[in-house]
């Protein structure tokens, strides 16, 4: 296959396989070792063609992994000293691994394995995927070609690809936009600084170049294809993933609903053990909430199992939504009645 029809290789997988190479090997291996053999190099490796600018991407990615504090080592051929094209590369791995005294059980690396797979999509930003990079690359052996993945977790929602490409390139988006409430979408055009995933949901959080004030999106509102601009946007320093969870957090801690839950109901059980909640009294639950339409949504599909008490706004949203479904019900019946007749 020539290197223009070869496929592309993400960067941090590329990064990943060169580590995993460099880490398997005790006597290190030559500039041509790599690139003929690792994943992501020997896809356009040509054997005896012109690989100039794949070298130079290989001092690039030498730079980055170093960067990461990955002691990557340059061996001299004592055979051929001064021959830059007969340096070994290699990372030890004694300076490298974990020290003697950490340890993770089973379930402990299982849940760290997870928890990188998630990171991996929320963060987003290439500093983060790279950083990534250091976390799964501290596993065990493995030979040069056979290197394996694990499975990445993916987001179901249209919107995220393209708001992380937007992330990447720092520029402007543009897209359609349902808010609850409203019959029809509005255009919203912003600058993402971070995708994020709060309370189960991804969310986008972005900037609006006009005013400067900050807002978060759900993916799942947005109902329409996520136009990319050229438009570059200099985000603020603290304009990032951190900040935008912290703030929802905080607003998750200041707003609270009071509810009365039936007992021994599939709400009682669910609703307690949900973050934050605070038993007052039997079936009497103070819960915490981000969003109004949110929490609307998940205590309307409890039905008579939760009355909300409080707040009055979220109270007569769960009222609407039920109303809503027992008309949806009887106009269901009503035809179903005049079709038997």
């Amino acid at each position: 296959m020539s290197a223009a029809r070869a496929p592309r290789v993400p960067v941090e997988e590329r990064l990943f396989s060169l580590v995993l190479a460099l880490l398997a090997t005790e006597p290190g291996l030559t500039k041509s070792d790599i690139l003929a053999t690792v994943q992501g190099y020997r896809q356009k490796y040509s054997p005896n063609g012109d690989n100039t600018a794949l070298e130079r991407q290989f001092e690039r990615d030498k730079d980055d992994i170093r960067e990461l504090g990955v002691p990557l080592e340059t061996l001299d051929d004592p055979a051929a000293s001064g021959n830059n094209q007969m340096l070994r590369y290699r990372i030890p791995r004694g300076a490298y691994e974990l020290p003697l005294d950490i340890a993770f059980s089973s379930e402990e690396t299982a849940l760290l394995t997870l928890a990188a797979m998630v990171w991996r999509e929320g963060t987003l930003s290439g500093e983060s995927r790279r950083a990534l990079l250091k976390l799964r690359s501290l596993g065990g052996t493995a030979t040069v070609p056979g290197l394996d993945y694990a499975p990445r977790i993916r987001s179901r929602d249209a919107a995220f690809e393209p708001l992380r490409d937007a992330l990447d390139r720092g520029v402007l988006v543009r897209f359609p936009y349902l808010k609850p409430g409203e019959s029809e979408a509005r255009k919203r055009e912003v600058a993402p600084f971070a995708l994020i995933q709060h309370q189960g949901r991804w969310m986008v959080s972005c900037l609006e170049p006009d005013t400067g004030r900050r807002k978060t999106f759900l993916l799942s509102r947005i109902i329409g294809p996520v136009v990319i601009t050229a438009i570059a946007v200099e985000r603020p320093v603290d304009a990032t993933a951190e900040s935008a969870l912290a703030a929802l957090d905080e607003v998750w801690r200041t707003r609270t609903a009071l509810i009365r839950v039936v007992a021994g109901s599939d709400a009682e059980t669910r609703l307690t053990k949900r973050r934050s909640t605070v038993v007052r009294d039997d079936c009497l639950l103070e819960i915490h909430f981000s969003d109004e339409q949110i929490v609307a949504d998940e205590l309307a599909s409890f039905g008579p199992e939760v009355t909300v008490l409080e707040p009055a706004s979220v109270r007569d949203l769960v009222i609407a939504r039920l109303r809503r479904l027992v008309a949806v019900h009887t106009e269901v019946r009503a035809a179903g009645g005049s079709h038997h007749g």
